[in-house]
């Protein structure tokens, strides 16, 4: 495993970190976690190096935190950098902080949180936070010991960023960056201004949700292979970690197999390992893999009251318009269960304030409707 420098902080860490927001089920419910083979991934993933772990409050519908904490038992616990995040959205007076932090505590079975973090601020969040006081309640717990770095998850746009990251002495921040998004949200610009102050960058959506994972479209396959057969996870993973602005990158690996693979990338990875040319053929394939729907399949818009798989109906629009296979998608969208498409949708607005992209959801799952209604 490589390790690296993150920001003015004494400390070094793994050029992968494990994320556990898409652990593997048991079942359909996102809640029903199969914990003997997520146990075995995070515990095979801190035996090879590993030494950051990231949840939060929401994941896997509440039970992320609790299968961490069973995870790290028995001396895992010592070996890595565990960090989570305060559910911003949930807070309406103080007290609710301490409250929200001393159950993480308890799920977690730990004492301390090494990295917390403010979750997927955005301007109404920030707000939130401003009124509430949350920065003076951050540096309160951390004096008590509960907490040791503070930091944040953004997802909003770029002004906002730089406010953020000027009003306060952030350890680390947390950013979307791929290279599809590299001018989306904070995007690179936002990644060199906290570098630039020697605050650590941690990088999630490093696949845009499993989107550069998969078999790229034709055009895109034909540009990585004239120059050599890395894989398009590895050509994605590499152009994240050849950047010195970058301190870690969060993947969250659903399989044994995903985490086995991505700590073979960590460690062939090392700053300034691509070179010019490699860069240009990134930025060629880019061009021909951005999707209509900037989804990333997070399910923060999950479950739909109605019953609206919306990553679903997204997925199989931007796989028929990126892949030019419109009749294949079709099928598979009248193969879904009724209440589960997007005409099902009865704009009760619930999903738009949990979208961390920000999407019009609503108005996407029209034309997700329109376009596979057309010549039913």
């Amino acid at each position: 495993m490589k390790y690296r420098k993150f920001g003015n902080l004494d400390l070094e860490v793994s050029a992968l970190g494990f994320g556990a927001m898409r652990m593997p089920l048991a079942g359909e419910n996102p809640e029903d976690i199969d914990e003997e083979k997520a146990v075995e991934m995070i515990r095979f993933a801190v035996d090879k190096g590993v030494n950051y772990v990231d949840t939060a409050w929401p994941y896997h519908g509440g039970k992320s935190e609790i299968l961490v904490g069973k995870a790290l038992q028995n001396g895992y616990r010592a070996k890595v950098n565990l960090a989570t995040k305060l559910p911003v959205w949930k807070l309406e007076k103080k007290t609710d902080m301490d409250e929200i932090l001393d159950e993480q505590l308890e799920k977690l079975q730990t004492d301390v949180i090494d990295f917390y973090l403010l979750h997927a601020l955005g301007e109404e969040r920030w707000e939130t936070c401003k009124k509430l006081e949350v920065l003076n309640w951050l540096q309160k717990v951390q004096a008590e010991g509960k907490i040791n770095y503070i930091g944040f998850s953004f997802h909003d746009d770029y002004e906002l960023f730089e406010e953020i990251i000027d009003s306060f002495d952030w350890d680390f921040c947390q950013i979307q960056y791929n290279y599809l998004d590299t001018e989306y949200q904070a995007g690179q610009k936002g990644l060199k201004y906290a570098y630039d102050k020697d605050i650590g960058v941690i990088i999630m959506e490093p696949l845009r949700g499993g989107w550069l994972a998969q078999e790229p479209p034709k055009k895109v396959k034909e540009i990585f292979a004239s120059y050599d057969d890395r894989t398009p996870v590895d050509w994605a993973l590499q152009w994240l970690w050849s950047q010195k602005e970058v301190s870690l990158v969060l993947s969250g690996m659903s399989s044994l197999q995903q985490v086995k693979e991505n700590i073979v990338s960590a460690s062939n990875s090392e700053v300034g390992l691509l070179s010019k040319e490699e860069n240009e053929i990134i930025e060629n394939a880019a061009e021909k893999m951005r999707g209509p729907i900037t989804c990333t399949r997070c399910e923060y818009c999950m479950p739909c009251p109605n019953g609206v798989d919306i990553p679903g109906n997204f997925l199989l629009y931007n796989q028929a318009d990126l892949f030019d296979e419109y009749e294949k998608n079709k099928e598979k969208y009248y193969e879904m269960d009724k209440e589960k498409r997007a005409d099902k949708c009865v704009e009760c607005r619930e999903c738009l304030e949990k979208c961390p992209q920000n999407l019009a959801i609503i108005d996407l799952l029209k034309d997700v409707d329109s376009f596979f209604s057309e010549n039913k």
